[in-house]
């Protein structure tokens, strides 16, 4: 048995802070009978936030670029429809406000980028002709593959007054990317999205990124 090792670190460029540190594999399932699933790729996620993350998906490969859709990050109820959305005035950087970041710290940020992260991708490759792309979607959510999963620590799950911020689940797209005169991938772009549940509210958690092959 083996995988792919990674280790993903994300720090803040304006203060240069931690953010994010997540050591993971990643591994490919052959297709299996019982139950009757089609090849799959799996990505087992630990995140020392107090939660691990199982997501299983599938892989294809296309000519041309990626389909980057639009990504939004505004919050919802818990247990309600994710269109139903709910508005904060720290969503809208021209707003003061003592309870989100400002000043140097939102350096480089612009309001599009709140508004769709993943226009953050898209500017990345404008310009570029890129060939083919391998399409790497997993999930947590047990469909339509039914494996995967999130596990939380006892406080992230919280008490009888609700949780404190459970990972209830992640979603996430990979694209290997082939460019023009290349004869094998060397960007990697990706989105994700965490569901963080707290005070009622799910929070769309959102990353991505864009590398290349050193």
């Amino acid at each position: 048995m083996f995988g792919l090792r990674y280790l993903n670190q994300i720090s803040d460029a304006n203060v240069g802070a931690g953010l994010h540190l997540e050591p993971g594999i990643w591994a490919v399932v052959p297709a299996t009978t019982d139950p009757k699933v089609v090849p799959t790729v799996v990505r087992m996620a630990s995140i020392p936030h107090g939660t691990v993350a199982l997501l299983q998906g599938t892989a294809v490969t296309t000519s041309g670029g990626p389909n980057i859709a639009i990504k939004g990050i505004k919050p919802f109820a818990i247990g309600g429809p994710p269109t139903q959305t709910i508005d904060f005035p720290e969503q809208t950087l021209t707003n003061h406000t003592n309870f989100r970041t400002s000043g140097a710290g939102l350096t480089g940020v612009t309001q599009q980028m709140v508004n769709n992260p993943n226009s953050v991708l898209t500017a990345a490759i404008a310009g570029q002709h890129i060939t083919s792309t391998t399409t790497l979607h997993v999930t947590t959510i047990d469909l339509p593959t039914p494996g995967g999963g999130t596990a939380n620590t006892a406080f992230l799950k919280g008490g009888a007054d609700g949780p404190n911020a459970t990972a209830v689940s992640v979603t996430a797209t990979f694209w290997l990317e082939t460019l023009q005169g290349q004869s094998a991938p060397t960007q990697l772009q990706y989105t994700q999205t965490v569901l963080l549940n707290f005070n009622g509210i799910s929070w769309p958690h959102v990353t991505v990124g864009t590398l290349h092959k050193a």
